[in-house]
This record gives structure tokens, sequence and C-alpha cells, in this order.
């Protein structure tokens, strides 16, 4: 029996120990449990950038540019070749916008033809009087035309250096010249931009080497009679289409486009017009001076 109770009591001792050492496990194993890192929570995360995102102030987005329009195809019609045409044209572009170009007219009179010489020898003349006065661009072309007569293709690409330099004409101006002749042995026609769009026959001349929008234009108008090329870049034009029209600024080549394009397909004839009108307001005003 004394046996029997000291047993018990061993247990009982053991027991107890054994049940004080379960209760101490776990606070063992939660001690080697791995502490979780606080950035391991994405929850955190998205709202501290959401927060900070919406304290930061929006960022403006640049506006894009509006496209432009594409181009209207226009036909050119017959070229304005003589007076009979030019008189017809003018009749026309009345009638498209009467209150303009009948107050040019009035002060301008009628537009001078003023038709020039086709083919290379026209162009070439254009290309020489550029950035010199109408004197010293007469005299050099002159000179040009009776050492190469007739003044050609075929004779100008055999001209040598000196002898072009001996007429007058400067480096950058017998590489242009070179370069539109060596763009007519391959192909360019000359002749026949006046059957081309108006843009089309603008792009064929200046994509030769020295011969720029200015140069192309007056050579479309003046020595093919093209009845919509329009030199938008000519700041007489650009004058004149300011006082004609009433507007406060003088506007640049591309306003220009975009305001002649209510006298399409006749615009060639619009700028004969503007210039006409131009030069008959400062004689108006030279006589007020007076």
């Amino acid at each position: 029996m004394a046996g029997t109770v000291s047993k018990k009591r061993g247990a009982g001792k053991s027991g107890a120990k054994g049940a004080k050492g379960a209760r101490k496990a776990p606070a063992k194993a939660r001690a080697k449990a791995p502490v979780k890192s606080r950035a391991a929570d994405p929850r955190k995360k998205t709202r501290k950038g959401a927060e900070a995102a919406a304290k930061r102030p929006a960022k403006r987005r640049r506006a894009r540019a509006p496209a432009r329009p594409a181009a209207i195809r226009y036909h050119p019609g017959p070229p304005i070749a003589d007076e009979a045409a030019l008189a017809e044209a003018t009749a026309r572009l009345l009638a498209i916008d009467a209150e303009v170009v009948q107050r040019m007219i009035e002060i301008g009179g009628s537009p001078p033809l003023r038709r020039g010489e086709p083919g290379f020898a026209g162009l070439a003349a254009i290309i020489v009087s550029q950035q010199v006065s109408v004197a010293s661009a007469t005299a050099i072309f002159g000179r040009l035309a009776a050492e190469l007569a007739p003044l050609g293709v075929a004779n100008f690409m055999a001209a040598e250096e000196a002898t072009l330099r001996r007429c007058g004409l400067s480096a950058p101006k017998i590489r242009a010249l070179r370069a539109l002749a060596e763009a007519v042995v391959s192909g360019l026609d000359l002749d026949g931009l006046s059957a081309l769009a108006a843009h089309e026959a603008h792009d064929a001349l200046v994509a030769v080497k020295g011969i720029g929008p200015w140069t192309a234009d007056l050579f479309l108008l003046f020595c093919l009679g093209h009845p919509d090329a329009f030199p938008a870049g000519d700041l007489a034009l650009q004058e004149a289409a300011r006082l004609a029209l009433g507007l406060k600024r003088r506007p640049d080549a591309r306003k220009l486009e975009e305001i002649a394009e209510r006298w399409r397909p006749l615009r060639g004839v619009a700028a004969r017009m503007l210039w006409a009108y131009y030069r008959g307001v400062k004689q108006r005003a030279g006589v007020m001076e007076r």
C-alpha cells in the first residue's frame, strides 16, 4: 500500500513536470517561429503608394497638335498663256471671291501677265536672280545666255567651271544649275509640270538640290502659266494680303497658304492681283505723301 502510494506520488511529480514542460513548449515554439517582414504585406505597400500618388499634383498632358487635313486635289485647268486667258481667269476668280477681288482690282487694276521663258532657260534665269539686284541678275544672265547660246541643258553640262564663273555665277548657283541639268537628263519634264496639281509640280521642283519653294513657285507661275501656283513665302505677297484682307499682322507663309485656299484653283491669278494691289497701294501712299 505504501509502495503504491509512493509510486503515485512519483508519478504525480513526473506528471506535473511533464505538464509544466508541455505548457512551456508552445512558448519555445513561438520563439523559434520566423518573424514576418513588414514589407511582406503587399496591401500596405499598395495603400502607401496610392496615398503618395494622391498627394502628388497631377502631371499636365501635352496636347497633341491637330492633324493637318489631307490636301484637296484640284485640276489646274489650262495654263494662263496669254492676255485672253488671264482675263477669263480673272472673271472666274471674281465670281469666287467678289468682294476682295473687286477691291484689289479697283486699286491695282487688271493684273499683268508677266510671262517668262519656259524650260531650262526660264528656271535658270530665276535661279540667277536669287539674292541679287534686278540689274545684277539681268547682267549675269545676259552674259550666260550669250556664252552658252542657245542656253539649254546640253550646253550648260558641257560648260567649264571657269566659263560659268566668268559669267558672274557664284559656286552655289553653279551647283544648283548643274543639279537642275542633271535632273532634266534623268527625266524631270519641266514643261509637263503645268499639267500637274500645284503641290505636285512644286514638290517635283524642290526635290532638286538648290531649288527652293520661292523659285519653284515663280517658275510655275510665270514661266509655265500654272493657274494655281502660289509663292506664299514672298514677303510682298504676304504684306499685300494683310492690306487687302484688313489683317492686324502680316501672315507668314503657312498662314497665307491657308488664306489662299479661298482662291483655289486660281491662286496664281490671285497672286498677280495681290502684287498689283500692293503696288497700287504704295503708289497712292506716295501721292498722298507729296
